[in-house]
């Protein structure tokens, strides 16, 4: 391991309390720590709690105990948590400044960004993690801008045109922008993100330059910005990717796996928020089974009673249903073909960094414009059509299915798959423009020192 100097900075690590937001900082951690950075990451006691959090022994946890957190909403337990987080962070980082460590920097969630004005107060500088692809910071950028002359046109149907961007219509557009009433304490937090672009010292993202690098060359020329992604691949420091909220069936999956053919089996995941309607749910199921494919579906407890009745008998012919798994393994297994997936940014880059192609379903918030680049720029998937009524119909489903795992096409989506997991690997390996750049931030903590 590469000795980057003989005394340790440390960094304080906010995450949000969302496991899509967990994991990806919690592994860029684990590369600090193997740079000889001291972390301690700041979370509460539900999340600790949950997540049965271990992050090993060169990384602490220090977790603020609390009352009962509110149980309705969304929104009410993101207000809850800003607030007792803005109540106990000067008294916390007071607490390190008299130790051997005191902190000098802190690393936040990017929708966090309430923290930053404290946090330059009480003297630190400060990293604003993105858990999302640039292109959608870019996206969020030009739309918020008062003076900006790129007005996306929001009653048409017809294409439009943004710096470095792809031509978009509104369906690749993210939930916030269209759906103007929806969850708007979250939505406030997305667009809030720009205030990190003025504000925070450092901007890193989870990509790589070679993913996207119109779009990152063109934000390099407006902020200092870091690509230090895909952080996934930091997962073969320790072998332990998946801090998650739900214990994952690892047994469970890996003998069923095992006992398939290779490329034979859709892994079929919506992450740990997105909830379907029970018509969309009964498609879905009777469409895996008309396409005639092995499948491994996670099917959270609180969205099985919208299985149909019939399902659970004929799924066990060709398929193993769970309440979750462990899924960068399930992707990585030699058996899985495909990816039904609703194009969450982690499920995006965990796929590309594994060469595994993907059926597209988004949902909300960032995932349409993920589908968008998952299709069109990086061609390794296809996007299901949505009939008027917002349902994907089970034909539909199938036909999507049997195109990547049995026609043509799927041919070169996988080919194009393994292009992505080797550039993906290139860019995280030593010398590589993430390694690069994680490097670089590192050296600039140092400094500080």
């Amino acid at each position: 391991m590469e000795e980057i100097t003989s005394q340790k900075t440390h960094v304080l690590v906010l995450p949000s309390p969302a496991q899509g937001h967990i994991n990806p900082i919690v592994q860029f951690s684990k590369i600090l720590a193997s740079k000889e950075v001291k972390v301690t990451i700041l979370t509460i006691d539900f999340v600790c709690k949950a997540m049965l959090l271990d992050c090993g022994p060169l990384i602490n946890i220090e977790s603020i105990p609390h009352e009962a957190i509110p149980v309705e909403g969304v929104d009410n337990f993101l207000e809850w948590f800003q607030t007792l987080m803005l109540e106990k962070f000067s008294g916390i980082v007071e607490k390190f400044g008299d130790s051997e460590y005191p902190v000098k920097v802190v690393v936040i969630d990017s929708l966090i960004t309430w923290i930053i004005d404290l946090a330059h107060e009480l003297g630190l500088k400060v990293a604003a993690f993105h858990t999302q692809p640039v292109a959608l910071s870019a996206l969020y950028y030009h739309i918020d801008r008062e003076d900006s002359t790129n007005k996306i046109p929001f009653d048409s149907s017809a294409p439009f045109s943004l710096p470095s961007l792809p031509l978009l219509e509104k369906d690749d557009l993210p939930s916030f922008i269209c759906e103007t009433d929806a969850y708007p304490t979250v939505k406030r937090l997305v667009f809030g993100q720009n205030f990190n672009f003025k504000k925070a010292d450092w901007l890193l993202f989870n990509t790589f330059d070679a993913l996207e690098e119109e779009v990152v060359n063109w934000l390099r020329t407006q902020y200092s910005i870091k690509t230090i992604g895909p952080v996934v691949l930091s997962m073969y420091l320790d072998k332990e990717y998946d801090s998650s909220l739900t214990k994952p069936h690892y047994e469970t999956c890996k003998k069923w796996l095992d006992s398939r053919e290779i490329g034979s089996v859709i892994y079929v995941s919506f992450g740990s928020l997105a909830s379907l309607g029970e018509k969309q749910m009964e498609e879905l199921a009777l469409g895996l089974i008309m396409s005639n494919s092995y499948f491994l579906w996670v099917v959270r407890d609180t969205e099985e009673n919208k299985l149909p009745n019939e399902f659970i008998s004929k799924v066990l012919e060709k398929g193993l249903i769970v309440n979750w798994s462990p899924q960068l393994d399930v992707l990585a297994h030699k058996s899985v073909g495909c990816f039904f997936t609703h194009c969450g940014w982690n499920s995006t880059l965990e796929a590309l960094s594994l060469g595994v192609p993907m059926v597209c379903m988004p949902q909300w918030a960032d995932q349409p414009t993920n589908a968008k680049f998952i299709t069109d720029i990086w061609q390794v998937g296809i996007r299901v059509k949505v009939e008027k009524n917002g349902v994907i119909t089970r034909e539909e489903i199938a036909t999507s299915i049997n195109e990547v795992m049995v026609e043509k096409k799927g041919v070169m989506l996988k080919e194009n798959a393994i292009k992505w997991k080797n550039l993906a690997k290139e860019a995280a390996d030593k010398g590589g423009s993430s390694d690069k750049n994680i490097k670089e931030f590192v050296q600039a903590c140092n400094a500080l020192n």
